[in-house]
């Protein structure tokens, strides 16, 4: 694999980090019980995305002329799973339509969002930015701006009353043409609770920069920028993001991985990444090597980057070689209808597939609080005062 303008032999510096891996910080592994408990920060995650069940089998019952794919709510949750796990961003975003179709109303706007909240504080996350689309919403006759209202009014809704605090994305979709009219309904709303643009949907043959007006905009206005790429595209939709359109984050990001060289590795056999050994050495392309030197956060999600063909496996995702390498990684949700998923699993799966320990995911949390689009001072709160004290109890570590 050639790398971007590559870059010399590798460092002993990163030889070192292979072998004194970040994820295993910890003499045990943890148990369930503190994985359920433990405090998780979420990044990436779609409100259309993590629907009940339940819920759209009501709204479907309220509004009469809308078919679901069935009527029981276990039923529908596994035609979920089962529609997205195909290997494929295309199909996988298919079975987003019976949703939106559903959140055309205010009220259900709301009542999702509201779900939405509930459903995070209840699985331990404590900041939350979750993303939709306000350009989805309109068919039944709201406005973009009534549209983000309702979803930020429903996350308020939701988090009242708990140790959650959420904040709202606007995604423009990438296949379509209003993304400078939804990078202004973001800005319209920096103040009522919505932290940053985003774009969205089918990222192969749509570039960011088809959407550079929107970005421009956003940057002009010293408002945060979040862009899907290097999900099911490679290296040039990242360079695209980060030098043509600001982003401050990256939306999976799972391809920089195609930027590095890994040799001196042992054949572990199908299905598992390669072992690292004491031969181990890493090449960085100029792309890897700056977004780790400046620590450009990925918002990873291993379930999900498996089910869009991302990654192979869980245990062959990247998240666990960036991790090593010190790169700014996160570990997110992404849709937990779709991906039948929640911090707490993916946690699990990290843990189970990758060998993560408390420490490993503690250090996820903080790389994602610190890379938040909410005040610093304010991200300085919730580290010092929930993440830091909590993980710390949890491992036995003095407070």
């Amino acid at each position: 694999m050639a790398l971007t303008s590559g870059i010399g032999t590798p460092s002993e510096f990163d030889r070192a980090l292979l072998v004194h891996s970040a994820r295993r910080l910890d003499p045990t592994p943890p148990t369930p019980e503190a994985l359920a408990t433990a405090p998780k920060v979420l990044l990436h995650d779609h409100l259309d995305g993590g629907a009940r069940p339940a819920t759209l089998i009501e709204l479907a019952e309220e509004q009469g002329s809308y078919d679901l794919p069935g009527t029981d709510a276990a039923e529908l949750a596994q035609w979920f799973h089962q529609g997205a796990d195909r290997r494929d961003l295309g199909l996988y975003l298919e079975t987003f339509g019976h949703v939106v179709a559903l959140m055309q109303r205010r009220d259900a706007i709301v009542r999702i969002a509201r779900e939405c909240a509930e459903d995070l504080a209840a699985d331990g996350v404590v900041y939350a930015e979750v993303r939709m689309a306000p350009e989805l919403c309109v068919e039944g006759g709201l406005s973009m701006d009534e549209a983000t209202d309702a979803m930020l009014e429903g996350l308020a809704q939701g988090s009242a009353g708990t140790e959650l605090t959420v904040r709202l994305l606007c995604t423009a979709m990438r296949t379509a043409a209003r993304s400078v009219d939804v990078a202004q309904v973001a800005l319209n709303h920096r103040d009522d609770g919505v932290v940053g643009f985003d774009i969205a949907g089918k990222e192969d043959g749509f570039p960011p920069s088809r959407h550079l007006d929107a970005f421009q905009l956003v940057m002009r206005e010293d408002f945060h920028i979040t862009i899907h790429a290097g999900e099911a595209f490679g290296l040039p939709s990242i360079a695209e993001a980060l030098h043509y359109c600001g982003a401050g984050r990256l939306g999976h990001g799972v391809r920089i991985v195609d930027d590095l060289v890994l040799t001196g590795t042992e054949d572990r056999g199908p299905g598992l990444a390669p072992g690292i050994t004491e031969d181990s050495a890493v090449h960085l392309g100029r792309t890897a090597a700056f977004v780790r030197d400046t620590r450009v956060p990925l918002e990873m999600c291993p379930s999900s980057n498996v089910h869009t063909g991302a990654a192979a496996s869980i245990a062959e995702h990247p998240i666990g070689l960036l991790t090593d390498l010190r790169f700014r990684v996160t570990v997110n949700t992404d849709n937990r209808l779709m991906s039948n998923t929640t911090m707490t699993k993916e946690f699990g799966l990290l843990v189970d597939e990758l060998g993560f320990d408390l420490g490993g995911l503690q250090w996820l949390t903080l790389n994602a609080m610190k890379s938040a689009f909410l005040p610093f001072d304010q991200r300085l709160a919730i580290i010092d005062n929930v993440i830091k004290p909590r993980y710390g109890a949890l491992r036995g570590q003095p407070v």
